[in-house]
């Protein structure tokens, strides 16, 4: 195990490694609004909500960031509003920090039609059909009327499986648009000189190896950076496709900068992504499957909504502390779900979140004891007895998971 390490110079000791095991690693990195205690998962709130949650009830639930985004968010309400409502932290009553993402990939897995140039995407809202033109010089403007505190450059996010030719296309693109989002965040920043958000560069490359180490080293030649996102995995292809990659990319990733995995929530996948140095996650998975009827547990994901829990009193889950298992029965939470009651979604989606927060605060503890890969393997071996991966669901409105 490794001592603390804080982070060079141009991060101004934002950043702090304070313990390590094998390559998982526990970190803190401070910003304005507050300290991210890594690894930690940051639940999605796309158009300004995590939907059917309050931000007290987040809070409580021990979350420390959210997430939202700037293509939702430039449609509905704008930009003109958010600005005059004094941004999204205001806007939603969150005074936490917020990481939100550029609009990229949603521009190309949402929007009705879209064409793509070199000098950004047209596209066709899927709300109403109007066109917009999305840029990395508008992508920097709206995250900055939003307000966040984390902002990802605007990038081209190909398909998991993409051809070395696509890849090679999208990580050229991704670089080119990086200079460009720089530049207009320097802008940003300097007409609002209150403006503490950092820019986090996103690292393309498909399932290529070598081109994921491309975008890396290309990335880091650019400058300093105070975090780097890793985009484009998650997206389709096999798990040991992207377990393989993130074993590439991590030996060249900056060891003193938070490290942002994109897209990713399932239980098992964020326990092997921090055996692999990741830091940071996201995705719609514990509440798009609490709306569902589907929670995490200790043992595995579990469908309330089964016949055989319809008299059953036991908590949904006895090792968790959260209000939906210390206060109510698994037969209660069926019959919300099978009335149709808006109760059991909001309860389970509740739940899902705190389990993901106590699993990354585990993680944590696990790590600075030097113990995280048996931990982790002793976790994983309970938890997957019970878990089949459901197939992918198709995109919605919540954002890519």
């Amino acid at each position: 195990m490794t001592g603390p390490a804080d982070a060079g110079p141009a991060d101004g000791g934002r950043f702090r490694v304070e313990g390590t095991s094998g390559r998982a690693r526990a970190a803190a990195l401070r910003l304005s609004r507050g300290t991210i205690h890594t690894p930690c998962f940051m639940p999605v709130g796309t158009l300004g909500t995590v939907k059917s949650l309050t931000p007290g009830e987040l809070r409580d639930a021990g979350v420390e960031v959210l997430l939202g985004n700037a293509y939702h968010l430039y449609l509905r309400p704008g930009t003109r509003v958010l600005r005059e409502l004094g941004g999204l932290h205001r806007f939603m009553g969150w005074d936490g920090p917020i990481l939100t993402d550029s609009g990229g990939f949603q521009v190309f897995s949402l929007a009705r039609i879209n064409r793509i140039d070199d000098e950004g995407v047209t596209f066709r809202s899927h709300l109403d059909g109007s066109l917009h033109r999305l840029t990395p010089e508008l992508s920097m403007e709206i995250q900055a009327a939003i307000g966040s505190d984390i902002r990802m450059a605007f990038d081209e996010c190909p398909p998991g499986e993409s051809s070395p030719e696509a890849a090679r296309t999208a990580v050229e693109r991704t670089l080119a648009w990086l200079a460009r989002c720089r530049a207009s965040h320097e802008v940003q920043r300097e007409a609002h000189p209150g403006d503490g958000g950092l820019l986090f560069p996103i690292v393309q490359g498909a399932s290529c190896e070598d081109l994921r180490l491309e975008s890396v080293e290309r990335t880091l030649a650019m400058g300093e950076w105070p975090g780097i996102a890793i985009g484009g995995l998650s997206v389709g292809e096999e798990k040991e496709v992207t377990h393989r990659v993130l074993d590439a990319i991590e030996p060249a990733l900056p060891p003193d900068r938070p490290r942002y995995l994109m897209g990713v929530g399932y239980p098992d996948d964020v326990i092997e992504a921090v055996r692999r140095g990741v830091d940071m996650f996201d995705c719609v998975a514990p509440t798009r499957n609490g709306r569902n009827g589907t929670a995490f547990t200790a043992e595995g994901r579990l469908n309330i909504k089964g016949a055989r829990f319809a008299s059953d009193p036991a908590p949904l889950d006895e090792t968790c502390d959260g209000p939906c298992c210390t206060d109510y029965s698994r037969a209660y939470l069926r019959h919300l779900f099978v009335s149709g009651e808006l109760l059991g979604l909001r309860l389970l989606s509740l739940h899902n979140v705190r389990f993901l927060i106590r699993l990354t605060s585990h993680a944590r503890a696990a790590i600075l004891r030097d113990e995280y890969d048996r931990w982790a393997d002793d976790w994983l071996a309970t938890y997957r007895r019970g878990s089949p991966r459901p197939a992918t669901e198709q995109e919605g409105e919540d954002g890519p998971c």
